[in-house]
Order: structure tokens, then C-alpha cells, then sequence
């Protein structure tokens, strides 16, 4: 058939949800009304590893309005059943709450107090005293055994590094970093017999949240249903269900009563992951051009005793520059930590601090300006799979950012601009996050009186899902966005993958897409072959639709509307499931590409370091909507100044207590940190990437910028920093 005309994608459209957070009225995790809720507060252990020898709850139980302690002295044995479809890093290797008596890490759950109010339950978990057999953890990244690595190699890096005209070997340190969103984790569960309801603050509906208390209660899927419209916030922290929401579950349960479960701030920062620390050593040899010869990769990633979690840390080594040598070994150090989980642009971001130093530690060696020498390296074709590129701009991001940031103006001598007492540098990096996608099907009605419907059960944590999908779904069936209804977070929509990963555009708008494209066929079918239609007899491929009319391409007077058909066919709606089956790269390597630019000004006295603008120039595939495009860029160039330049968990090595586990302590940026930021999209199509053409662009926007302000901060002061995040005391 004809396309349709496009009226809403690509234009920049105000979040169609956004009157309902400003007001207060978009529903959270913890704001549903729930009739007879009671409040649970989880008690944690206070040593990081050992055993539980004895839990005293007499204070607690004898307090005004506490209903039950539960802890693994009269919790039910669970039957925690293997959740292979979930995001747990490992078969049956999860946190099993109050099933046995070992601690393994600071702040693990290991009670819950029931109580009628709040109040009761915090401080009844204030009462409740646990004693411990405590043992020293283990939370020293740089001295503990590994685990095997994971490793990857093409040619003999080895050898062509020990051959190579220039040779570095650099050791880089990154700290951990925690998602830490506006909204606290939260879960409320109610039983109605043998099934459970339960509003869940979730990246992951289906598979993260109903799958997994299927396994862990060992009850059919269907007996789950999981809430979940709105999520303030999420980064990576909600793409698998925590310790806290089986409590709620179990708490409810043992009660009887629905139960609401809030974690604290600080409870957060031990309980639903984080970025995991590295130290990562990377040597590197090129000839006197600067056209790399060899890489070779030595990773160490922290990561829980019982559980063994990874990310894809390795891809960007293997194809983001043309290097016939690389060897890459990846171990993961078991800690007594909690599991770390996935944070914006993971393993991309990390991997992206190193190689995008190391490459402006080379250009420095060389005198070679950074943009030449990347240019010098740019590969082909994917060189760790072969595939041909579907897209790959870098060249037009690189020429682009230069341009618009003045690039041709720097001075490239270090410490050699200076404003006052203020030392001023410029600093690049290139970006670069797989493009992927996950089965996903969406539900499509278009009613009689010309609105439609659509829904699925996937997660909107901030990117503008409403939004976008409205823009898909009315340019599809040809209706304006205000006679479009998308509805998500409930498990009882049809499935989805993971709100993660930039994989919902790809997922969820193509399925979305596929179910108006066909419900909009069946309304010009039938209209075609309606005697009584003015579009009798018409070539299907000659129709298209205009705000809820169908008329003729070239005859716009010859048509008619959605209502009239399905009014005179007393049709009450018409209906379909879109569906995607998933990202095929067997064909290409597909990926979003940018180049990131940044300005910084060091107080030379101080040590101090003010980010004073930013721009990113982004290859990532159709822009459905620019105004939420423009959002996720800020918000990544945020967190990549907060990653460079602030974010730092610290742990006391003597118990593996967190140190700074509030906001207080562990500094994000605020409004006075952000300086002039900017974003640019090439204007594209990516068709072989998914049907509507995007690549993803919430991940890659955090990719590379921390590494573009470090290798400013050295262009400022002469002085290369490999610790992040970069503090003043480095600098002094």
C-alpha cells in the first residue's frame, strides 16, 4: 500500500503525559489506593558477611499497630523455581530472601516488619535486634581472585604490539557509579486467593516482575498481574525484580492483608544495584602516523559472591577502530556486594572511559589532532564479525561537531589557554551503543467513533513512551494525536521485551507500527470493496488517510471517514496485533554512532573543574520525536558530567558499608554544574535496523562524555587523570 503521510513523527511534540505529572496526577509504584494496605519496612543486616545467630523481635511485636516480623526463622520456604527468561545473570543464582541464615553483603534484607502504619513499621524495624557471626568481606577489587575471563582475540596482538614504532600502557580506574532515580523503589501486593497483584516500579513487566515472583512463588504466570504506568526514573535499576518485591509478596501473604513496601534512599544504594567498579589496563601500538596495530585489553569488574554479572564491555574494543590485533580478557571479581545491574549506556560507557582516553593519550604522543587520528583508524567494515556497517556517519559526526563547536579554534599545545585564574581546554570522544531489540507485540482497536487504542506492556521510566508511540500509531492509522490512547505497564497487554538498552523505539514502535498498518488496511479494504462506499472499487495502494478520513491519493474530495464506514457496516471497531519478532544481525553491524564535544575551565589554584559546554552530534537512525530527543540527550550528557566528574560509591573495607549512600554524600550534578548543552541527529533511516529505522539514542548519549571531559580537563592542565571520577585533589 501507499505510506501514509507523516504529521506526527518527527516533530517535536510536548510529552502527551506531561499535564498529569505536573499536576500530580501520573500514579507511581507507591501511590495506588489499595483498600486495608499495611506498610512493610525491611530490616538489613549490619555486617557484610556471616551468619545470623539470632533475631530478637520482642521489642518490635510488643509495639502499638506491628502485625509481624518475618525473617528466616519463620518465613515459608520458597520454591525460588530457575527464571530463565528474566534478566537474573545467572541459572537459579538469585538473593533468596529470608530462605537461610548467611549474610552476604552490607545491608542485605534479613527481616521485614508488617505494621499498620508506617510509623509502627520503621520503627518497629528500629527494634528489632539481629546478633551476627560476623567474618571479614571481601570488597577489594584490585586483590581478590577472579573468575575465569571471558576473552576474545583476532590476529597476534602480542607480537604486533611488541613490533610496534609507538607503544602505550595505561591503567585506568573507574569508580561505582548508582542509578539513583527520583523515584524510590517501591512495590504494593495484594492476594486474592492464589493470585497476586502487585504495583511495581519495573523496567521489565512481563519478564522482570511477573516472571520472576512466578518462580519464586512457583505459581502459573497468568496468576501474576503486574501494574506499572508510570516510573520516575530508572537508568538500568529496574530491569530485574529486587529482593524488596519478593517481601512485599511474601509479607502480603503471610498476612493477609495487601502490603506497601518503599525502600529508603539509602536502602537503595544496597539493594537494587549499580554500576560495578573497574580496573581496566589497555596497551596499544601504532606506527608513527598513528594507525593502530594492536590492542590489548586486561578488564576486572567487580561482581556479587552469588551471582556473576557481566555487561558488554568488550564490543566497543573490538570494532569501534580499524586494529588487526586485539586480545581482550574480561574477569569478574566476586565481592561481598550486592549484584550489580545495568546503568545507562552499559558497558559502552565504561569501555568507552578507556578507549576514548587512551586514543587522545596517543594523539598527544603523536601530535596529531584527536579528530585526524580517529579519522586515520576508522574501519570499513566491522572487523570483530565482518559485516558491512548498516550505517556508520562517524565521519559526517566528527565534521559536524567541529564545525558547530568551533573545533578549528583550539590551540592543541596543553595548558596553553587560560581565562583569569581559569585554566580552558577542549576535549573529544567518539560514541558508539549496539543497535538491538526485543519480540514485542502491541494491541491496536480503532472504535467506531474514529479514536483508537493502543496497548502493551511495556515501561515508560522518562524517555517519552506515551509520547513517541502515539506519534507511531497516529501516523499509521492517520488520525491526529489527540484521537490516539497509548496505554502501557500492565501484564495483562500483550508482551514485551525489557524498557532498556534503546530497544523500545525498535520493539515495541515497530509492533505498534505493524498493528495500525494493519488495522488501517482492513479500514480501506472494506471501504474498496463497500458498494456503498465513494471509495468503491478503488486501488487499495491509491488510498490514503488524513485526520481519521480515507480519501483517494490524487482526490482528496473522494472519501470518506472512519466513523462513517464502520458506522454503516455497524462495525463497533476493528482490531489487530502488531508484532516484532527481534533485531536479525547476521546481515550487518548495526549500531549508533556520535561524536561528543567538550569545553572545560580548571581553577589553576584550586583544582576545581567547571564543564562550560557540551555537543553531541548523533548517528542515531530516524528521530521519532525531537523534543524527547533533545530530553535524552540533556539527561546523558548530565550523567556522563556526573560520571566524570562527582559520582563515586565508596566502601568501608572493614564491614563493606557504603559510606556516602545518600545524596548527600554521593554527588550528582545539579543546575549550576550544567553549562550550555546542545545535541544534533543526522538526519537518517536506518531500514535494515528495524522497519521504522531507528537506531537508539537513550543509551549512546551517555557514551563518550566523561571521556570527552577528562581528555578536556587535560588539554586545560597538562595533566592526564585515569581515576574517575577526576577530583580536585588529582588536579592540584
Amino acid at each position: 500500500m501507499t505510506s501514509q503521510p507523516q504529521n506526527a513523527v518527527g516533530t517535536p511534540q510536548s510529552r502527551v503525559d506531561g499535564r498529569l505529572k505536573v499536576t500530580g496526577h501520573a500514579m507511581y509504584a507507591a501511590d495506588h489506593a489499595t483498600e486495608g494496605v499495611v506498610f512493610a519496612a525491611v530490616v538489613d543486616s549490619r555486617v557484610g558477611r556471616g551468619r545470623i545467630t539470632g533475631v530478637d523481635t520482642r521489642a518490635a511485636t510488643a509495639q502499638s499497630g506491628v502485625l509481624r516480623v518475618i525473617s528466616h526463622l519463620n518465613a515459608p520456604r520458597l520454591p525460588y523455581v530457575d527464571n530463565p527468561g528474566s534478566n537474573n545473570p545467572g541459572p537459579n543464582t538469585r538473593l533468596r530472601v529470608f530462605q537461610d541464615d548467611r549474610v552476604r553483603f552490607f545491608g542485605q534484607p534479613v527481616a521485614v516488619v508488617v505494621a499498620t502504619t508506617l510509623e509502627a513499621a520503621q520503627h518497629g524495624a528500629r527494634l528489632v535486634e539481629v546478633s551476627y557471626a560476623a567474618e571479614q568481606p571481601t570488597t577489594d577489587l584490585t586483590s581478590a581472585p577472579a573468575d575465569q575471563p571471558e576473552t576474545y582475540a583476532r590476529g597476534d596482538a602480542d607480537t604486533a604490539l611488541g613490533a610496534a614504532a609507538v607503544r602505550l600502557d595505561l591503567t585506568y580506574r573507574l569508580a561505582r557509579n548508582h542509578h539513583n532515580p527520583m523515584e524510590p523503589h517501591a512495590t504494593i501486593a495484594r492476594w486474592d486467593g492464589d493470585r497476586l497483584t502487585v504495583w511495581d516500579k519495573t523496567q521489565w513487566v512481563v519478564g522482570g516482575t511477573q516472571q520472576e515472583l512466578a518462580a519464586v512463588f512457583g505459581i502459573p504466570q497468568q496468576s501474576v498481574r503486574v501494574i506499572s504506568p508510570f516510573v520516575g526514573g530508572g537508568f538500568g535499576s529496574g530491569l530485574r525484580a529486587w529482593p524488596h518485591t519478593t517481601i512485599a509478596a511474601l509479607a502480603a501473604r503471610e498476612t493477609g492483608r495487601p502490603v506497601k513496601l518503599v525502600l529508603s534512599r539509602r536502602q537503595q544504594y544496597f539493594g537494587t544495584g549499580f554500576r560495578p567498579a573497574y580496573d581496566y589496563r589497555v596497551r596499544l601500538g601504532s606506527d608513527r602516523s598513528g594507525r593502530l596495530t594492536a590492542m590489548i585489553h586486561d578488564i576486572r569488574a567487580e561482581t556479587s559472591s552469588y551471582e556473576k554479572f557481566t555487561e558488554a564491555v568488550l564490543a566497543p574494543g573490538q570494532m569501534l577502530y580499524s586494529t588487526p590485533h586485539v586480545r581482550q580478557a574480561y574477569s569478574t571479581v566476586p565481592l561481598d556486594v550486592n549484584t550489580p545491574i545495568w546503568m545507562r549506556g552499559p558497558g559502552f560507557t565504561t569501555a568507552s572511559f578507556v578507549i576514548e582516553s587512551a586514543l587522545d593519550e596517543l594523539a598527544a604522543e603523536l601530535g596529531v589532532d584527536p579528530i585526524e587520528l580517529r579519522l586515520r583508524n576508522e574501519p570499513a567494515a566491522d572487523e570483530s564479525t565482518g559485516l558491512p556497517f548498516s550505517t556508520r556517519r562517524l565521519r559526517e559526526c566528527y565534521a559536524t561537531g567541529a564545525r558547530e563547536f568551533g573545533w578549528q579554534h583550539r590551540n592543541p599545545k596543553p595548558r596553553s589557554t587560560k581565562d583569569g585564574d581559569w585554566l580552558v581546554g577542549t576535549g573529544m570522544a567518539s560514541a558508539v551503543y549496539h543497535t538491538s531489540g526485543f519480540p514485542a507485540q502491541a494491541h491496536v482497536r480503532l472504535h467506531a467513533d474514529g479514536t483508537a487504542l493502543v496497548q502493551s506492556a511495556t515501561s515508560d521510566m522518562g524517555p517519552g513512551t506515551y509520547t513517541s508511540m502515539t506519534q507511531v500509531a497516529a501516523d499509521a492509522l492517520g488520525l491526529t494525536m489527540q484521537t490516539v490512547q497509548f496505554r502501557l505497564g500492565d501484564s495483562n497487554m500483550p508482551p514485551t521485551g525489557p524498557h532498556g538498552g534503546s530497544t523500545t523505539m525498535a520493539s515495541v514502535g515497530t509492533a505498534t507500527q505493524t498493528g495500525c498498518d494493519t488495522v488501517r488496511r482492513q479500514a480501506i479494504t472494506m471501504a474498496v470493496n463497500d458498494p456503498r462506499s465513494p471509495l468503491h472499487g478503488i486501488d487499495l495502494n491509491e488510498v490514503i488517510v488524513r485526520k481519521g478520513r480515507m480519501h483517494v491519493k490524487n482526490d482528496p474530495t473522494r472519501g470518506e471517514t472512519y466513523q462513517q464506514l464502520l458506522s454503516r457496516n455497524r462495525r463497533p471497531h476493528l482490531e489487530a496485533i502488531g508484532t516484532y519478532t527481534g533485531s536479525a544481525h547476521d546481515r550487518f553491524s548495526m549500531s549508533a554512532y556520535g561524536a561528543v564535544f567538550a569545553e572545560v575551565a580548571v581553577d589553576a589554584r584550586l583544582g576545581m573543574v567547571r564543564v562550560r559546554r557540551m555537543l553531541g552530534v548523533y548517528d542515531a537512525g530516524r528521530i521519532i520525536s525531537p523534543k524527547l530527543a533533545d530530553s535524552q540527550a540533556i539527561g546523558g550528557m548530565v550523567g556522563g558530567i556526573g560520571a566524570a566528574l562527582l559520582e563515586h560509591t565508596v566502601t568501608d573495607p572493614r564491614d563493606g558499608r557504603i559510606v556516602n549512600a545518600d545524596l548527600a554524600g554521593y554527588l550528582v550534578p545539579v543546575n549550576a554544574d550544567i553549562p550550555d548543552v546542545r545535541a544534533i541527529y543526522l538526519n537518517g533511516n536506518d531500514p535494515e535496523a528495524n522497519p521504522i529505522g531507528v537506531k537508539g539514542l537513550g543509551e549512546i548519549v551517555l557514551v563518550g562524555v566523561a571521556s570527552a571531559i577528562a581528555n578536556a580537563v587535560f588539554h586545560a592542565t597538562g595533566r592526564r587523570v585515569r581515576d574517575f571520577p577526576i577530583t580536585a585533589d588529582a588536579l592540584l
